[in-house]
């Protein structure tokens, strides 16, 4: 299987000089998601932690609801393709039912991009039916955001290798690292630490921040709320509907966490 880094040769310019030599870039590859053998989602990912990323992903995607609806998360095993590495199958306890029948007749038939994800899969309206509001008590202090940032590039050891690849940290509230994934989308890497808790049945996240390297999207915010996390900060600016989605579903959303200084988007009453 392809590591999360790749070896290229490239040519390095420096005052006008040319020398060759070689360079890590992040891996990307395409990773298949069946469902009981059959087709689902083409994800764009970084390989690594496949298993977490199919559980987080079908959670965002209501096609898992908890630990109980997983029976299986497994890689191919048809040695005959060179291929089998980036397939996965999941088996849903009891078999497929009318929900997860119902998410395979409507599957979208495109690649998922690493930048994107599943862009507008689920609108706010949609969400009303299908989450609560987070009633979380938790509370963090502004040291606690302020420290994030650095904690989590000391654990972005591919990233130091490539400069290449988003980041997503769990962390206590009293700033304590927990659990980090990388990937080239920031979206993957949300769903490989949901999908890691997920599969140890540690599912709502009632008392963990999620820091993010970039921007916060609606998806992201979405993710968050499915996991239970109160509470969502990144290095960049938060879209004006992860900030609608934030204040309805009572979602702490912080973005522009650089140096000392932060900006609270949404539920400011955690930040204390």
């Amino acid at each position: 299987m392809i590591g999360p880094a790749t070896s290229v040769p490239i040519v390095r310019v420096h005052s006008g000089r040319s020398v060759s030599g070689n360079d890590h870039v992040a891996s990307e590859e395409p990773l298949e998601l069946r469902i009981h053998a059959r087709p689902f989602a083409v994800l764009m990912r970084t390989p690594g932690a496949d298993r977490e990323l199919a559980a987080g992903f079908l959670l965002a995607e209501r096609v898992l609801r908890s630990a109980d609806d997983l029976g299986a998360i497994e890689h191919c095993v048809d040695s005959s393709s060179h291929l089998a590495a980036n397939v996965i199958n999941v088996t849903m306890v009891g078999g497929l039912d009318e929900r997860v029948e119902a998410a395979l007749a409507n599957q979208r038939r495109v690649t998922t991009a690493a930048s994107c994800g599943m862009c507008g899969r689920l609108t706010i309206d949609s969400l009303r039916t299908d989450a609560k509001p987070l009633p979380s008590d938790t509370r963090v202090s502004p040291p606690v955001i302020a420290n994030l940032p650095k904690q989590l590039i000391r654990e972005q050891a591919v990233f130091a290798k490539t400069g290449g690849l988003h980041a997503a940290g769990l962390f206590t509230a009293e700033g304590h690292f927990d659990t980090m994934a990388e990937d080239v989308g920031r979206h993957n890497a949300v769903d490989k630490i949901v999908g890691r808790k997920l599969m140890v049945e540690m599912l709502p996240l009632s008392a963990s921040v999620l820091f993010v390297s970039g921007r916060t999207s609606f998806e992201i915010v979405q993710k968050a709320l499915f996991a239970g996390i109160p509470i969502v900060a990144g290095v960049s600016a938060p879209s004006s509907l992860a900030v609608a989605l934030a204040l309805e579903m009572g979602v702490t959303l912080i973005g522009f966490v650089r140096g000392n200084s932060f900006n609270i988007y949404a539920h400011p009453e955690r930040i204390v």
